[in-house]
């Protein structure tokens, strides 16, 4: 999990929150929480979404274990590598806009992740 923080945080850049929330129950897995405040360009008309960014993420425990065995690390690595692309897929299925820190809806779970590239 400080991989994929490290990796995010990379990715979205200044005045972005990462942290892990660590596991509750088998409804509230560990997951992942990216936030931030909507971004204001001065002179811009407001653009984005109504609400700040609140997305939490979590991964299907299957392909949390696929990572333990054969291949895993190799596997993980080309996750990490593909972040920015996934990132960008994520934000278009559930209207979020990264760019302006900004959501449709006031939480955003992307869940069941996976490990592919």
């Amino acid at each position: 999990m400080p991989r994929i923080v490290e990796r995010v945080m990379g990715v979205l850049g200044h005045g972005v929150r990462v942290e892990v929330l660590p596991y509750e129950s088998a409804a509230v897995p560990t997951r992942l929480h990216v936030s931030a405040e909507r971004a204001h360009r001065e002179g811009d008309d407001p653009r984005g979404y109504p609400h700040p960014l609140n997305v939490f993420l979590t991964w299907d425990d299957e392909e949390i274990e696929r990572l333990m065995g054969v291949g895993g690390e190799a596997r993980f690595l080309r996750y990490l590598d593909a972040m920015a692309a996934k990132l960008d897929a994520w934000q278009g299925a559930r209207d979020v806009d990264l760019a302006t820190r900004s959501q449709a809806e006031p939480a955003v779970l992307f869940g069941g992740l996976d490990f592919e590239a």
